[in-house]
């Protein structure tokens, strides 16, 4: 397995925020993964820390203030006492229905989202605030107006988008530009090289990818007989059910094949794929697991050429691709 250390950053876009490749992300920190160890995800979180990691994701909506809170406590030393050592990015514009969750970048939720999530971590300022998923019910010269409303008076320093489509990224960038985009991309789920990597290309907007590993399917730890708890989300999507889960099982070990000829974990390969893409800056890797974030730290050792890059695409013909996610079908994303 590569093992290494992040030694350098990268510039995130256009809001020109020093980052490391690698950024340690907290969806799994807000419940919708089933119960877990929290002083197990802080330790983590720390190791990150140590291995090089400066930059940190989370979002309002992760278990509504959890994952946010844990986040916090695991970086108060740094937060209190060496502010600009770490970059702290969250999200928000969902809000609780229910069980489920509804979009709502609407001015007023997106100041309490901002002042929420202010408190959760314990912190002055928000190094980069996204929009958590595009709201058609809100026009987005309103939603680009409030988040420059905030980012003057300081609460929040960048501003960018996840989950937003090329049209819609443009639609907001007439009242404010947009720094950074957050997306799916994964082996399985590639429709953002289309248009909105072109895109985030041509207008120098930064691009932190999730869900590299594809929600675990590409860590080679799930097979027919896995079975998830039934508040682990995984339990009804799509890509871990049904007649695609042993097709793409099949193209998960043949990509185990190429990781074992070329010297890394699958995953590793995995993580260095979505990085060799040149419009990508960052892949976002969360694990309750320090072990886990010192193999994905050693997929910046993983050179993947031409040749390499061909042997996955060859591969990947055969593999049923994922459909986009959404709030809605899974309660979070």
């Amino acid at each position: 397995m590569a093992r290494g250390r992040v030694s350098g950053r990268v510039r995130l876009g256009r809001s020109e925020l020093r980052v490391s490749p690698i950024a340690f992300g907290t969806w799994q920190l807000g419940g919708e993964w089933g119960e877990f160890d929290e002083r197990r995800a802080i330790d983590a979180i720390r190791h990150a820390l140590e291995l090089g990691i400066n930059f940190f994701d989370t979002a309002q909506a992760y278990g509504f203030g959890a994952s946010e809170r844990l986040l916090g406590q695991a970086l108060e030393d740094e937060l209190r006492g060496a502010r600009d050592e770490v970059v702290i990015a969250t999200k928000g514009g969902l809000r609780p229905v229910g069980d489920g969750v509804e979009r709502d970048s609407s001015p007023e939720w997106l100041r309490q989202g901002v002042e929420e999530s202010l408190e959760a971590l314990g912190v002055d300022h928000i190094d980069l605030y996204q929009v958590h998923w595009p709201d058609p019910d809100t026009p987005m010269a309103e939603t680009g107006a409030a988040l420059a409303e905030l980012r003057d008076e300081g609460k929040i320093r960048h501003v960018g988008v996840s989950n937003f489509s090329a049209e819609q990224m443009n639609e907001l960038s007439r009242t404010l530009p947009v720094e950074t985009l957050q997306p799916p991309y994964h082996l399985f789920q590639r429709e953002i090289e289309q248009d909105v990597l072109p895109w985030c290309q041509e207008h120098d907007a930064g691009v932190l990818i999730y869900a590299p590993l594809a929600h675990g399917l590409l860590t080679g730890t799930i097979d027919e007989n896995t079975e998830f708890a039934r508040d682990d989300w995984r339990s009804i999507s799509p890509i871990f059910t049904g007649d695609a889960l042993p097709r793409n099982l099949e193209v998960v070990r043949q990509l185990g094949g190429v990781a074992d000829q070329i010297g890394c974990t699958l995953s590793q390969l995995a993580i260095a794929w979505t990085l060799a893409h040149p419009a990508v800056d960052v892949a976002i890797v969360g694990s309750r697991s320090a072990r886990h974030i010192e193999e994905a730290v050693g997929a910046l050792e993983v050179d993947l050429g031409e040749r390499e890059l061909q042997w996955i695409e060859g591969i990947m013909q055969g593999a049923v691709q994922e459909e986009g996610p959404s709030p809605e079908m899974n309660r979070e994303s």
